[in-house]
């Protein structure tokens, strides 16, 4: 069967070739092997996916026209709050395509197809979100990531990006599926532990937790996510996950589909996973999500020091580095993006407080891996947490980085005693984070006026909910003395 091109992907010119041809490939398939639903699938703003299931059927109709979707998600905060008032006549983001909240429609990428082995006949696919006059929605952060890329290939080089996120399982004790417990946003749910925690790489440790382990690796393994590590982390019931280099849109893709399937498997399992940063539940030990990067040119590795040069990095890596350092206060409402995130940081934590750099140090943010000659060097930025939106975390690196090549800057000297190190200091609250985006002039050149205005007046929100709700500490302080 093959695909009708008159339909809005053709009018448009919304796919290349490639894509043209797995589509072609993709209907034989589903065909053949007894598909019967499609999950079509688009990364939010804050790194949730958000779609529809549709049948077979719609899901030929897809590849021809699109699926319509409501573009509401687009502008709310994690607990469905719009940011601005949605049936205005115009609104703060200067956006006329959603006055209303009209439809928009996601394109499916036949290259992102996979089929979820614990849903029975179920695939899944990835889309980009469009406008229904076929302009992109300029609100997709994984349109923003595809447009530092092809930036950085004009510039002659391509990315590699390798996942490590650490994350917390849990028993579910009670879901608080009771009414009472609905809301905005609802009641968390009730948990134990798993295992006991602060025995790091302890083999006994490891194994209370293999069977959790096992089915977490082989579902991710089934759905072609390559895997390198999967194991107990340092606190009771953390896990780490890493995965082999990907290029850098694969890599936040990948990102994408592992955080969601860890959440279902977990949940079908009388299991709750957590990718927040510090959960408030004792004994807890924080987690984050380290990103390594390289450049890649004429298909090897940038960043490797090949000549007589200082190192530990080519004269590239280390322009690169540099732009990572000069930017690390902008960048972090990217890397960090909730009020969360901040709380990881504290003296000799493993969370970064001052942008510094250090080779083979994990105290430092940027932590340089590598030396002349090796092929593996490369950056591992240590800021991160793992709620962050993987499209806007790499695109942020790549801003960055890019800023100091053009510039040729230099990194300075690296550290020894990172969090002692006379070196700025990172924002520490998400209040800071948003103030150090606004002023940096580079980020909003690169993510353009529109989505720099947009992250901000997304985070502002948050910020403001944030400052007007009540805390157990303030009722804890003030209630019975004053």
């Amino acid at each position: 069967m093959s695909i009708d091109k008159s339909g809005f992907i053709e009018r448009h010119g919304l796919w290349t070739d490639e894509q043209k041809r797995l589509a072609d490939e993709l209907v034989h398939r589903v065909e053949k092997e007894g598909i019967r639903n499609i999950r079509i699938g688009w990364g939010d703003q804050h790194g949730i996916v958000r779609g529809k299931t549709i049948t077979i059927d719609e899901f030929k109709s897809s590849l021809r026209n699109g699926k319509d979707f409501q573009l509401m998600p687009a502008i709310v905060d994690m607990t469905n709050h719009p940011i601005f008032p949605p049936f205005s006549a115009d609104n703060a983001l200067g956006i006329p395509e959603i006055i209303g909240l009209g439809d928009g429609v996601l394109i499916p990428d036949p290259s992102t197809f996979k089929v979820l082995p614990w849903v029975k006949n179920t695939g899944w696919i990835l889309s980009d979100a469009y406008f229904s006059n076929g302009k992109p929605c300029t609100l997709s952060t994984r349109g923003v990531l595809r447009d530092q890329l092809s930036k950085l290939s004009a510039e002659g080089y391509g990315m590699t990006v390798g996942l490590e996120f650490e994350f917390y399982v849990f028993r579910m004790i009670d879901p608080k599926l009771d009414p009472r417990d609905s809301g905005f946003p609802p009641a968390p749910p009730e948990v134990g532990m798993i295992s006991h925690g602060y025995q790091y790489l302890n083999e006994n440790r490891g194994d209370e937790v293999e069977g959790i382990m096992t089915l977490l690796q082989d579902n991710l393994e089934k759905l072609g996510l390559p895997l390198a590590t999967i194991e107990d982390e340092w606190g009771p019931g953390q896990c780490e996950v890493t995965f082999h280099p990907l290029d850098a849109l694969k890599a936040a893709d990948a990102a994408l589909l592992f955080k969601s399937a860890v959440k279902q498997l977990c949940r079908r399992n009388g299991l709750h996973a957590s990718f927040m940063a510090k959960p408030k539940i004792e004994g807890v030990f924080p987690s984050g999500w380290h990103m390594h990067q390289s450049l890649t040119k004429n298909g090897r590795n940038a960043f490797v020091e090949e000549g007589d040069g200082p190192g530990p990095l080519s004269a590239v890596g280390m322009s690169y580095l540099a732009g990572l350092l000069e930017h690390a206060p902008g960048t972090s409402l990217l890397t960090t993006p909730t009020i969360n995130g901040y709380k990881r940081q504290r003296p000799d934590g493993f969370a970064p407080t001052k942008a510094a750099w250090a080779h083979e140090n994990r105290g430092a943010m940027l932590r340089v891996i590598g030396a002349p000659g090796d092929g593996g060097s490369r950056i591992e930025n240590r800021i991160g947490e793992p709620t962050a939106n993987p499209y806007l975390y790499i695109a942020s690196q790549l801003i960055a980085g890019r800023a100091g090549i053009n510039t040729n800057a230099s990194p300075g000297d690296p550290v020894r005693a990172a969090y002692l190190s006379d070196r700025p200091a990172l924002p520490g609250s998400l209040m800071e984070a948003v103030e150090a985006f606004k002023r940096d002039e580079t980020l909003k050149a690169e993510l353009g006026p529109q989505f720099h205005n947009y992250m901000v007046l997304l985070k502002e929100f948050e910020v403001n909910r944030f400052l007007s709700a009540v805390t157990d500490w303030e009722q804890n302080e003030y209630f019975e003395m004053y």
